[in-house]
């Protein structure tokens, strides 16, 4: 991908053509050009808003914009891709989108890179900003203090806590990520004259000072996944001083189980394939059994629906201030919770949150279903085998994680239904279900979330802002429950 121009505030990225999409509410149809124009896209950020910018070459005052944090960008094809926004206000039960942009790039590779950038500057709304608010809200902390930026990547955690009043940050990254860094560093002389960037691993550095506070973004799928958080760790005891202060503070995994029919169906029909006796003359049933368990390996990470939930969900909570690195080595976690409703359990649904414990103000960043999405999504894994429960009985299970040498996890999941009914005080499991998966190789399922038609007396879930979240002293020493929403019967294929 050619770009043009990148700073802190900007990336322009020169595409092939565009294509305006007409109205939904007036036509669906596209309003072309008699003719493809060049055009450039241009990502920019103010007052941490992120817009994204179409501009015809030929025609400067004819551009379009986009909201990046109501957009979304779909691929139609190898070179083609369409940007869709809606309004803010819209009466999105008649429009369905606003604003529709067609792009036309020059080559797959150009595709690849503009996907990869909206997701990045999309991230940028969604937990840049929770960063952003959670350091400069808290600027007490950082004022005169000593920071390092762990796995700094580019070095915008570092420039947040710059502008808070650090007195110098350490900017360690070990990936080439470190050159890129030093180049905004040189393009941003006033605040970066607070900034060193150390390149290398955190467990091979040395720095010239230990550190009042430490800052990072070491989250991957499920919080765990890239085993970032040991290095977070191993900073924390190499650098940091005693009672110094960490930007995460704490992180909860949220878990709960899920019914949902269509995802079930989804991944049990990709191996229909390998029932085919006679695929240009040979019998492919064979391996059947096995494709059918491959698929049921890979956790599924998307956004759902959060009404699919069937039990209220439990946590488990890592403080980040006191847990030891080997304690990531291996992480079992376990499952008890009453059924909901009655209905059939395909799996277990899986997301996080972590804690910035500032002086000044507390900020939660949430991955949670029914928050607005993030790059980590959330991740559910799928049991080969439903379990069938009735509202009310007991569910029980473990989720056990163990590291390994690439930089993930091998999930081991079981849950069981236990006896319900005359007799079920004596115990006993009436069904159980179990799964493998490989955290490392996830079914990134990033189609439109399945509708669920609420019925007449069922209130629209409420999303949850991170900013409304408070935790007590207490609350990080025990695991907290989190009420779903009410469940709505009909929506369910039983």
């Amino acid at each position: 991908m050619e770009i043009q121009k990148q700073s802190k505030q900007q990336q322009e990225f020169a595409l092939a053509s565009m294509t305006e999409l007409a109205s939904s509410s007036s036509s669906s149809s596209f309003c072309s050009d008699s003719q493809s124009v060049p055009v450039t896209a241009r990502f920019s950020a103010d007052n941490g808003v992120v817009e994204l910018r179409f501009n015809r070459e030929s025609e400067s005052a004819d551009s379009i914009s986009v909201d990046v944090k109501t957009a979304r960008l779909f691929k139609l094809g190898g070179l083609q891709s369409v940007c869709i926004t809606k309004a803010s206000g819209a009466d999105t039960g008649k429009e369905k989108y606003s604003t529709g942009v067609t792009v036309q790039f020059r080559n797959e590779e150009e595709s690849r890179a503009f996907h990869c950038a909206f997701e990045q500057w999309k991230k940028e709304v969604t937990v840049q900003g929770t960063y952003y608010a959670a350091v400069i809200e808290n600027r007490a902390d950082f004022f005169g203090r000593v920071v390092v930026d762990v796995g700094a990547g580019s070095g915008i955690l570092s420039f947040f806590a710059a502008q808070a009043g650090a007195k110098h940050v350490y900017a360690v990254e070990a990936s080439e990520m470190a050159d890129y860094a030093r180049k905004l560093i040189a393009g941003n002389p006033s605040l970066g004259e607070k900034i060193t960037v150390i390149k290398g691993k955190v467990e091979e550095v040395e720095l010239p000072e230990k550190a009042d506070i430490l800052i990072s973004e070491p989250m991957g799928t499920l919080l765990v996944n890239e085993r970032m958080l040991e290095s977070y760790v191993i900073a924390r005891d190499r650098f940091l001083v005693p009672n110094g202060k960490m930007f995460p503070t704490v992180g909860r995994i949220h878990m709960a189980p899920f019914s949902d029919e269509y995802l079930f169906v989804e991944i049990a029909n990709k191996a229909l394939f390998w029932q085919q006796q006679g695929y240009y003359g040979v019998d492919l049933t064979p391996l059947h059994a096995s494709a059918f368990g491959g698929y049921f390996s890979q956790p599924v990470v998307d956004a759902f629906d959060p009404r699919l939930l069937v039990a209220p969900a439990i946590s488990h909570v890592l403080d980040f201030t006191e847990i030891k690195e080997e304690d990531l080595y291996e992480i079992d976690i376990p499952l008890k919770f009453i059924a909901s409703v009655g209905t059939r359990v395909h799996g277990l649904a899986c997301w996080f949150d972590v804690l910035f414990n500032g002086s000044t103000v507390q900020r939660w960043l949430t991955t949670a279903p029914g928050a607005p999405t993030t790059h980590w999504y959330q991740l559910r894994c799928v049991l080969s085998q439903p379990l069938y429960v009735v509202a009310g009985q007991e569910i029980t299970g473990q989720l056990r994680m163990v590291a390994h040498n690439a930089q993930s996890y091998t999930v081991y999941l079981t849950l069981s239904a236990k006896m319900w009914g005359p007799g079920a005080e004596q115990g006993g499991i009436l069904q159980t279900s179990s799964c493998k998966l490989d955290l490392k190789e996830p079914y990134y399922r990033m189609s439109q979330p399945q509708t669920y038609a609420m019925a007449q007396d069922q209130q629209p879930h409420q999303p949850i802002h991170a900013q409304d979240i408070h935790i007590q002293a207490d609350d990080l020493k025990e695991p907290e429950l989190i009420q779903p929403p009410p469940q709505n019967l009909d929506a369910q294929v039983q």
